[in-house]
């Protein structure tokens, strides 16, 4: 088959046919490529819709921020291919190529950066408003991170020597690590307790021997009001490396008591005494009844030790029950008769004793 005298007429050289199929296969990559992010998106969008997946919902914003100029300098390079061109204007081609990818990839890997803190930030809004600002720092470092190696990639793609700049940066960066070591272990501990939430605001903990509430989670430090008043301030680094006792995580307090009556209580009153004791737990609301023994023989009493949990994290519902208990201890003795033992000590005088005391010097 012949061509045409004007499909064989060389322009730049490449022959008018050769310039119309590079042409036309940069326009179909191109409708090809806004289609297939246009469908896509909004596929990831409708299941994130339906599903509730945060994956799906980062997807689909992702890749909503790619851009016509890089589906344009794709199209362009798959085009350039099927033609001839001189050596430097293809070299231009494929670096200006490489360029707009790793342009795009920041992109791409900073709106999925942004749209991750975004959700997370939303989800622990409720729960810790302090968590807001260290979302928002963390997810700046990581977002200058990835634009900083990508600009080294890109400045290494234009033939500039990245070797000296990387190892002046590093010089620095231990210059500045050194000098601000402890202003970045609290940061970073401060992103480890908003990321792995070992206590919220409003937990009651106890760190050492200090305890109290939890007021503010900040960059550096966390602070903690007391039960005496005094707003407590720790490090963030101090506090990731000490032992927490959390009670806000507690969601019932195991109760352990016990009482002790008299010797001269009665073996009927002392099988009486646990059922005494469930009736006034199970008397109680929110309360779940669990044993209750005559324990052991003391030394001025007979020991008494039951157990039961309170279904409930708070503290004064726990003082409140555990005062309505013993109370309902008490009135129940005191109606049966049995008493509370407490130390005593008994004194045996002999007659001859006390008559020799009482007679007449």
């Amino acid at each position: 088959m012949t061509l045409p005298e004007w499909a064989r007429h060389e322009i730049f050289g490449n022959s008018l046919l050769v310039w119309t199929v590079g042409a036309a296969l940069i326009l179909t990559v191109l409708t090809a490529l806004l289609i297939t992010r246009g469908v896509l998106a909004d596929r990831f969008r409708r299941l994130a819709d339906r599903k509730d997946v945060v994956a799906l919902d980062i997807a689909a914003s992702v890749l909503a921020t790619t851009g016509r100029w890089f589906v344009f300098v794709i199209a362009l390079f798959a085009g350039s291919r099927v033609w001839r061109l001189p050596e430097g204007i293809d070299t231009f081609v494929v670096k200006l190529t490489v360029i707009a990818l790793l342009v795009q990839v920041g992109i791409w890997a900073g709106k999925a950066v942004t749209a991750f803190f975004t959700a997370k930030r939303e989800e622990d809004l409720h729960e810790n408003r302090d968590a807001v600002a260290a979302m928002d720092i963390l997810s700046f470092i990581v977002r200058v991170l990835v634009w900083g190696i990508v600009l080294l990639l890109v400045l290494d793609n234009l033939g500039i020597n990245i070797t000296a700049l990387i190892a002046g940066l590093g010089i620095g960066g231990i210059a500045v690590a050194l000098a601000a070591q402890n202003t970045f272990g609290d940061l970073f501990a401060s992103l480890s307790i908003v990321l792995d939430k070992p206590f919220v605001v409003g937990d009651f903990i106890i760190v050492g021997e200090e305890l109290g509430s939890v007021e503010r989670v900040g960059v550096k430090t966390t602070r903690v009001r007391s039960l005496s008043g005094e707003q407590l301030v720790f490090s963030n680094n101090d506090l990731l490396s000490s032992r927490i006792r959390n009670y806000g995580r507690m969601f019932e307090r195991r109760v352990v008591s016990s009482l002790g009556v008299t010797y001269q209580t009665s073996a009927e009153h002392l099988r009486q005494i646990p059922a005494i004791i469930q009736d006034a737990i199970d008397s109680q609301d929110a309360v779940r009844f669990d044993r209750a023994h005559f324990r052991a023989y003391g030394d001025y009493a007979l020991l008494f030790e039951f157990v039961y949990y309170v279904l409930s994290p708070d503290y004064n519902t726990y003082m409140d029950i555990q005062q309505a208990v013993n109370l309902g201890i008490f009135e129940a003795f005191e109606k049966t008769g049995i008493d509370f033992a407490y130390p005593t000590q008994t004194l045996y005088v002999s007659q001859a004793a006390a008559a020799a005391d009482l007679r007449p010097g």
